[in-house]
């Protein structure tokens, strides 16, 4: 997996400042993607956080990824490494580790143990892992992978390119678009939770819709996203969904947002684009969330967000006394508030007094 200097260069469009000119970049051999405090010759490195700058100087890696600022206030301090220059060296890491990635990669062809359904277009150089079954009619574009024990429901449609890894379910009726990595575990096209009821007893609904995943989206392990109820649920393109993430049915998420592990979104909530939502933040149905709108770890969203910004609810952590403390004072507020406006009342009678 090794490789030469100048091909880095040439596959992040990034600028080579040699550190000798005893070798030139394309005998430069890199073989590994390494931390910059654990880098050793051979490996390729980045600094994207100012913070950790006093670790360059004892930096022993064969090449850094350096903003041109950084780069600069080193120049006259002789690295030892050689450096790539850009605007932005934590996406230049980010690009590197499909050059350096070894998981392997499954081969073109349907398995033997696999059960292909009636009716299903498979593509050029498609890969059926063991035992994956794809229903009837389904619409398998070129270059798609699917791992060993998932199931494609009937009526289904994969776009080009995408890679879906063992263990995923996908009910019928589910659209996934180009370039798409569906991760093990996760469920795509489930029921809705729709009841009524009758005099306490519960009549499903049949969730008769279904969901639509656009291009270049990240679905994490274990995620589940439920199927609409009449129309469908929408995830837009360029969205990532972490790990152990609930998106209730006819939900609509906006190009370019982000989800961290443990959240849920309940049903018909609609989140704009470029939202990004922390690691076990909850968010009620039937909203409206602005473009743009952040949330932080554990946030608590029961109300239409109007304006973009960052929002946060909860408590951070405290020792258990101090907290039993704070959830006293939690109780008396509405009391406390109540005194406080009957307290302005009296003051504001008293100072109407003094003026007359």
């Amino acid at each position: 997996m090794s490789k030469t200097l100048q091909q880095i260069s040439e596959y992040l469009d990034a600028e080579l400042r040699l550190a000798s000119t005893e070798n030139s970049a394309d005998t430069i051999q890199v073989v590994s993607l390494a931390p910059l405090d654990q880098a050793k010759q051979g490996a390729i490195t980045f600094l994207s956080d100012t913070k950790y700058l006093s670790q360059l100087d004892q930096c022993q890696a064969t090449a850094i990824i350096l903003t041109a600022e950084v780069a600069d206030q080193f120049a006259d301090k002789a690295l030892a490494s050689h450096v790539l220059i850009m605007p932005n060296p934590y996406l230049g890491f980010a690009k590197l580790s499909h050059l350096f990635n070894p998981a392997p990669k499954p081969v073109a062809g349907v398995h033997p143990s696999a059960v292909i359904g009636d009716n299903v277009s498979l593509g050029q150089n498609v890969s059926v892992g063991p035992n994956a079954v794809i229903e009837a009619n389904c619409d398998i574009a070129d270059d798609v992978i699917i791992g060993a024990n998932s199931t494609i429901g009937a009526e289904c449609k994969i776009g080009k390119g995408t890679r879906i890894y063992p263990r995923v379910t996908l009910y019928h009726g589910v659209t996934v678009g180009e370039l798409v990595t569906i991760q093990s575990g996760a469920v795509i096209g489930s029921d809705g939770f729709g009841f009524a009821n009758e005099k306490g007893e519960w009549h499903k609904i049949a969730q008769i819709g279904g969901v639509r995943i656009g291009s270049r989206v990240e679905i994490g392990a274990n995620t589940t996203i439920d199927r609409g109820a009449i129309d469908d649920t929408v995830i837009e393109d360029n969205v990532i969904l972490d790990n152990q993430i609930q998106i209730a049915h006819n939900v609509k998420i906006g190009y370019g947002s982000a989800m961290a592990g443990c959240s849920g979104v309940a049903g018909s909530t609609e989140i704009g684009k470029y939202c990004i939502v922390g690691g076990g933040s909850c968010i009620s149905g039937h909203l409206k969330i602005a473009d743009g709108t952040q949330f932080t770890g554990m946030s608590s969203v029961t109300g239409n967000i109007k304006q973009a910004g960052t929002y946060s609810s909860g408590t951070g952590v405290q020792e258990t006394a101090q907290w039993r403390k704070s959830v006293v004072r939690f109780r008396q507020l509405d009391d406390m508030a109540r005194k406080i406006k009957a307290l302005e009342k009296q003051i504001t009678q008293l100072d109407q007094k003094e003026q007359d």
